[in-house]
């Protein structure tokens, strides 16, 4: 059994969802191409009737596991969201790199000092929890993700040289090499609760008030079922659970994209309304304008007319 195989069953086992990295690399190995340029050809895509990405790929299943890093020397790459982990992304500067300001700590150049300072200044310690260390010699702090709202990614939100990556994210698990750079454990424990301080600071921010958004959906047969389509799309996202919001909302998309290229829904109508039930669900609005941008030229591919 090879070292990468041996790993990531062992990851697999901790319950953490992994998947394959193109060998000696950061990127995913699968798939191996964009949501919007999804042609359906690939198996998982085929089957789920829909773009299936890495986070949805992400497995436990020993059997699968064996399979892939069977087949090629894949890198381990560890879906944070669906693993229930927030990890804190501690880089070291580089030569040459100055703070922003406010972030001049007196020649401090490392994320783990600057993420001690500032929970020092929280008036706690940092608490032992399973630590990588990056090819790079950069830190990775694995922490539970906390009940509460859902955590994403962030950069620099917590301070100059932290990042983290929760849902939506992943890291480079250890046992894998990118550029030839090992990425080993320095701490192997379980991982600890995050800390109350960190968990309030990286909260999405609260939605803003949102505005109806009116659509003309015509009447007859074709409106009663153009409008029965969109609100069972509507209600798809919005009743997605956490962590499946943004693949609902994909999905969705790609079905109206669908009605759209058959002339039956407007686009900027298609695109208003699922916008709204995205930021709704609790996506960000950015992401709700990319994931829908992308599922409306996937569906624009399938054109679906309906009848007068």
């Amino acid at each position: 059994m090879s070292d990468l195989l041996t790993a990531a069953l062992a990851h697999a086992a901790r319950g953490w969802h992994v998947f394959p990295l193109r060998p000696d690399d950061k990127r995913p190995a699968f798939p191996d191409h964009p949501a919007d340029d999804c042609t359906g050809r690939d198996p998982r895509c085929r089957n789920a009737g829909q773009h299936v990405g890495w986070e949805a790929r992400a497995t436990c299943d020993p059997d699968r596991i064996r399979r892939a890093w069977t087949a090629r020397p894949y890198g381990i790459g560890l879906a944070c969201g669906p693993s229930g982990l927030v990890v804190v992304d501690l880089d070291v500067a580089k030569p040459g790199q100055t703070p922003p300001p406010g972030w001049d700590l007196h020649g401090v150049t490392t994320g783990v000092d600057i993420l001690a300072h500032l929970t020092t200044g929280h008036g706690q310690r940092l608490t032992p929890t399973y630590t990588v260390t990056t090819g790079r010699g950069g830190t990775h702090l694995y922490y539970r993700h906390p009940t509460g709202p859902t955590l994403r990614n962030t950069a620099g939100t917590v301070g100059w040289l932290i990042d983290t990556r929760a849902h939506g994210g992943y890291v480079v698990a250890a046992g894998s090499t990118v550029a030839g750079r090992p990425y080993t454990v320095d701490l192997d424990t379980d991982p600890a609760p995050l800390a109350d301080w960190l968990a309030a600071l990286l909260e999405p921010a609260p939605l803003p008030p949102q505005r109806p958004v009116v659509v003309d959906l015509g009447t007859g047969r074709a409106g009663g079922y153009v409008r029965a389509a969109v609100a069972l799309e509507v209600d798809r996202v919005t009743t997605a659970a956490a962590g499946e919001r943004n693949r609902a909302l994909y999905i969705a998309a790609v079905a109206l994209g669908q009605l759209v290229a058959g002339g039956a829904l407007g686009e900027d109508d298609a695109q208003s309304v699922l916008e709204q039930a995205g930021v709704t669900a609790g996506l960000r609005a950015t992401e709700a304008y990319r994931t829908v941008r992308s599922g409306l030229t996937a569906g624009s591919k399938r054109p679906r007319t309906v009848a007068a």
